[in-house]
């Protein structure tokens, strides 16, 4: 059995329990979420469809010029065993717009801007919807800084920031996400060929197994390395979980009166 393990009925209970609350109590009954395709946000639009009723679940597919066209695919064979409404929106000429006006060569910009243009086109089809933005960030990327501060990152709430990527495949499988999504590796479809593993240069099981050490139990590199971990890879997650924490939280306001909005 592996440590990482979760039980998948009480984790869907718990999480589509979760929406239907959270939704609630902010006044909606409809979600809105990007579909890419892949294992997260297969997962999350599963988990809104039991919790709110497939009617009320907007999936969005907005692919980019060198998107894979398998992922479009898999969005839509995604939809169609869920049975939620889904919207197509090119971020092609809204990106290129930007980019090639500033001259943007840089890759990681680029694929920012990317991911920012899929969020505005989010939040406003939620408008339209009247749904609210539901978050499909896990908390392997999360806790590595892989993610888009106001991109893939941003959301009213997200079901599943608190499971590894090992206890998402767990879940996504038990709530009967198609073996298409599953099998294949993922990735932010962002460039050709790009993959999550080959851009953090390491695997998510291996990530997953040493953030359970370093978050869950608190171990110190000493510690790690006597669990069979290199001195190397510890480094490098540490390092990565000691960024500045910006693109984890709302922005922080500086306090002058006792009632700070976000205090």
């Amino acid at each position: 059995m592996n440590p990482l393990d979760i039980h998948p009925p009480l984790v869907e209970q718990l999480l589509v329990q979760f929406l239907r609350e959270e939704l609630a109590s902010a006044g909606f009954s409809r979600a809105v979420l990007g579909i890419s395709g892949g294992v997260d946000s297969a997962l999350v639009a599963a988990l809104c469809a039991r919790a709110l009723g497939p009617e009320n679940v907007l999936g969005v597919m907005m692919p980019y010029r060198t998107s894979n066209p398998d992922s479009e695919g898999h969005a839509r064979l995604l939809a169609s065993a869920l049975g939620i409404a889904t919207r197509k929106v090119e971020i092609t000429g809204m990106a290129d717009g930007y980019l090639a006006a500033h001259k943007v060569e840089d890759r990681m910009r680029r694929g920012n801007v990317m991911a920012r243009c899929r969020m505005i086109v989010l939040y406003d089809l939620s408008v339209e919807w009247k749904g609210l933005v539901v978050g499909t960030s896990n908390k392997t990327e999360i806790l590595l800084g892989y993610s888009t501060q106001w991109g893939d990152s941003a959301s009213a709430l997200n079901p599943i920031g608190d499971l590894y990527k090992h206890q998402i495949y767990q879940l996504s499988r038990h709530m009967g996400v198609p073996a298409p999504i599953l099998d294949k590796a993922p990735s932010a479809d962002l460039f050709e060929g790009q993959t999550d593993e080959g851009e953090l240069g390491f695997s998510y099981a291996d990530a997953d197994r040493l953030l359970r050490h370093m978050v869950d139990l608190r171990m110190g590199e000493g510690e790690l390395v006597a669990a069979g971990f290199s001195v190397d890879f510890v480094r490098r997650i540490a390092a990565r979980l000691a960024a500045p924490p910006f693109t984890r939280v709302m922005p922080l306001i500086a306090k002058l009166s006792q009632r700070t909005v976000s205090q």
